[in-house]
């Protein structure tokens, strides 16, 4: 508290403090309510995916898989503001798998409290394991199955029924690409998958969402940098070229592509010939 003896000085400097303290709750209430600037468009696919697969019921409680990328970032704020405007109840728990063993995940813990969402860390030896011990070639597809168990175990340690992953539709169209040129199938990751084995269901409410819009969303989130040796040069990175250079020549590729994947009802394949 400020106090002046100056009597008119006094005066002005309690209005000014007044008015300071309401811009303060009013910045605070914009702040949350707008779930740390997240996108509404995003908001809006996401609830269409959501709907769609039928991705969450009254009573569920999500772990979100949290990387401190700005797919995994995204999805758990979008998540958040999507929780406050719904009128069933679902539980939100950050879930961070530390691959190095020793990573800061400071800033994101305080991303999490203005989220009102807890976070559980769970530290690893994953890429000690997929350089030093294993060292492979391709590190890509092992270091993925040592963190979605990981995540999954951890899920299930702290009573969660579904695991939400920050895939996005990018990811999906890159996904069946890389599944044709490289292992000759018409494939990709499904939007609802049911684990039996450990009776977990892993959802990935972003499918409608294109990267780009995540990019301007997480602008001014807390995005961990990533020093993984593959960063770049995965098989992943390749293909995202690929498709950057097949748009310029067929304007809107990724987004055909990915109305072929989603609307099945336009499925014309050898599967539908009467034998």
């Amino acid at each position: 508290i400020i106090y002046h003896q100056n009597a008119f000085v006094n005066k002005f400097l309690k209005v000014f403090l007044k008015k300071i303290k309401v811009l303060e709750m009013w910045r605070r209430i914009w702040y949350n309510a707008d779930m740390i600037k997240t996108n509404r468009k995003i908001v809006s696919a996401m609830h269409r995916a959501i709907v769609d697969y039928e991705m969450l019921a009254d009573g569920d409680k999500v772990a979100v898989g949290v990387s401190g990328g700005k797919d995994s970032l995204t999805l758990l704020a979008s998540l958040a503001q999507y929780r406050r405007q719904v009128k069933y109840h679902f539980e939100i728990v950050a879930v961070a798998v530390d691959i190095f063993g020793n990573t800061d995940f400071e800033e994101i813990q305080k991303f999490c409290d203005e989220l009102g969402v807890p976070l559980h860390i769970v530290r690893t030896e994953i890429n000690k394991i997929v350089f030093d011990v294993r060292k492979e070639k391709n590190p890509c597809s092992l270091c993925a199955n040592l963190r979605r168990g990981s995540l999954n175990n951890a899920a299930k340690e702290l009573g969660c029924n579904k695991v939400a992953l920050g895939h996005h539709a990018d990811d999906l169209v890159e996904t069946f690409f890389m599944c044709v040129a490289k292992e000759n199938r018409l494939s990709t990751f499904w939007p609802k998958t049911y684990l039996s084995r450990i009776d977990l269901h892993l959802i990935r409410p972003m499918i409608y969402v294109w990267e780009n819009a995540i990019l301007e969303s997480a602008k001014d989130y807390p995005v961990l940098f990533n020093p993984c040796k593959a960063d770049k040069t995965s098989q992943r990175a390749q293909t995202k070229n690929i498709l950057a250079n097949l748009e310029k020549q067929v304007p809107n590729f990724k987004q055909a592509l990915h109305a072929a994947i989603c609307k099945t009802e336009r499925y014309n394949l050898f599967d539908k010939i009467k034998k």
